[in-house]
């Protein structure tokens, strides 16, 4: 494998950051991570997420096989969701995103302060 990223490589990096670096993403995955398998109501009450923002953000990391649906043949049906093996290798990066924030918090509200004050 070389170090050196190609501007055809940019591009495709772009495009799966794109997904998986939004911030609903990031978040389900850290949910899912931390929790385990979930039902969809579970997932939408921990995050505080709309129905339609969830339910558009598990499609897209379904397809990008980083989330499994199971879905079961009861009444009323029963949906969980849980990471692949694939989202649990995004695990380690995504918590590191995740605390580097938590930890820079106060920081980045201080220089948000300060730019705003200078406006």
């Amino acid at each position: 494998m070389t170090d050196e990223i190609h501007c055809p490589d940019c591009k495709r990096i772009n495009e799966v950051l794109s997904r998986v670096g939004d911030r609903w993403s990031v978040l389900v995955v850290i949910s899912l991570a931390r929790y385990g398998t979930m039902r969809f109501n579970e997932i939408k009450k921990n995050l505080g997420i709309s129905q339609r923002m969830l339910s558009l953000t598990l499609k897209q990391l379904e397809r990008d096989g980083l989330v499994n649906r199971n879905q079961y043949p009861t009444i009323p049906p029963k949906v969980e969701y849980s990471l692949t093996k694939m989202g649990e290798s995004f695990r380690e990066p995504v918590s590191a995103l995740g605390y580097w924030a938590l930890d820079h918090l106060a920081e980045i509200d201080a220089a948000r302060a300060a730019y705003d004050k200078s406006d």
